[in-house]
């Protein structure tokens, strides 16, 4: 099967946005397409003494509500079209939460698994002064993704703090906390998802206290929201799954005993007193609410028509193909979008703009307090926009999204 352009995707769906909401040819072809690309060649001096060169990118798709934000991945597949499409993705996801921010993306294509400490931080630093005219804090900030983390960002925004000759802890997000990050960053993801978790089981009047609940992926995200589903909603999280395999109990897991379990051998695999099931099997058990946590394209037009838990809640990025969302809304599944239900994540980093800017910081409570009226209003926005225009929430969101956006663009007077 080839694989699809994730920016040719993009597209598609901003194309039958568009359509939905009757959007002006002008908008449209402003939307289609990135306003700023950044190509840049990076010499880097390897431990062996040798200069190695490395293609790095970065996307600024649209700051017509504010400086674009987005993470730096590190990927030996890295291509431009994924950054474009991951791009606009941020632009919608950051108009969706009504975040002052436009969308940005950035990769630089290099195996992280293959470099030395030393290597990756001349990696960083190289990347960070060839772009470093076109970010800073009210212009473009860039925080973590695939394969770069805390440290990383520390090191460029060391390098960006050189340049500018101050510290500018603010040109990026995903700092380590003694350089300016922010508190909760680490299961604000999950967190967000679990936010929104609760008003759909309100709309739906599904009692949470007494739902079961899958999660497919037990990564970071997975296991911070299986935690959370069963401490904030009282859920009984029945069954988990990773590359491996997948593991189920009607009894109900212990999602830090699961984790406990996977740091020391590999996997969630073999859990005692579970009955091993597949990665396919976990997405079809009849259960209340249904987490895909890990990968693209899980749910397609093949097991769609055997989805059978009431909610879908998508904390990965795509798990659900196009043709599988209108099955799903066919059969009264009630599916909480990807760019609405994992967008804690960049609401929290947008919170350590805001602190950084502040010089002032939150603690855990206020961060929590703060996240959850900004991913319950954007649920209920969506919701809203479904039932105005008769859409699934995917498409509602997108509406939603792009109005914000084209908004923007109007009043500034670019269209």
């Amino acid at each position: 099967m080839t694989k699809r352009n994730p920016f040719e995707v993009a597209q598609k769906q901003l194309d039958e946005c568009a359509q939905i909401m009757k959007l002006d040819s002008a908008s449209h072809a402003i939307l289609r397409v990135p306003k700023r690309e950044i190509h840049v060649s990076l010499p880097v001096r390897m431990d062996d003494g040798s200069i190695k060169m490395f293609q790095g990118f970065r996307v600024q798709y649209n700051d017509a509500r504010g400086p674009t934000k987005g993470g730096i991945r590190f990927h030996p597949d890295e291509t431009i079209d994924t950054v474009r499409a991951l791009a606009a993705w941020m632009t919608w996801k950051c108009a969706l939460l009504d975040l002052p921010l436009g969308g940005g993306k950035g990769g630089v294509i290099c195996n992280p698994k293959e470099m030395s400490q030393g290597e990756l931080e001349r990696l960083s630093r190289a990347y960070i002064r060839a772009i470093s005219q076109f970010i800073g804090p009210d212009k473009d900030v860039p925080a973590p993704d695939v394969y770069t983390n805390p440290q990383t960002m520390a090191w460029m925004m060391d390098e960006y703090s050189k340049i500018a000759g101050k510290n500018q802890f603010g040109v990026i997000t995903g700092k380590p906390l003694s350089v300016g990050g922010s508190v909760g960053r680490g299961d604000a993801t999950a967190r967000g998802g679990v936010y929104t978790l609760r008003e759909a089981a309100k709309e739906r009047g599904i009692d949470l206290k007494k739902a079961t609940v899958a999660v497919q992926g037990y990564g970071n995200a997975g296991y911070y929201v299986a935690g959370l589903a069963k401490s904030l909603l009282g859920c009984k999280v029945v069954a988990v799954s990773d590359s491996k395999g997948g593991i189920f109990t009607e009894e109900g897991l212990d999602p830090e005993a699961v984790h406990k379990h996977k740091a020391e051998t590999g996997s969630v695999i073999n859990f005692p007193n579970t009955k091993a099931i597949s990665n396919e099997d976990i997405l079809e058990l009849e259960v209340d609410v249904l987490i895909p946590a890990a990968l693209e394209n899980v749910i397609t037009e093949k097991n769609a028509p055997n989805i059978k838990a009431k909610i879908v809640a998508e904390l990965a990025n795509g798990p659900i193909t196009p043709e599988a969302d209108d099955i799903l809304h066919k059969n009264g599944i009630h599916v909480i979008p990807d760019f609405l239900c994992n967008a804690g994540g960049v609401t929290v980093s947008y919170f350590e703009m805001v602190q950084n800017m502040y010089m002032y910081y939150w603690d855990e409570k206020e961060i929590h307090e703060h996240l959850d009226k900004k991913m319950t209003t954007a649920y209920h926005s969506v919701l809203n926009a479904s039932k105005k225009y008769n859409i699934n929430m995917r498409q509602a969101a997108y509406v939603l999204a792009v109005e914000r956006v084209v908004d923007a663009m109007k009043v500034r007077g670019w269209i």
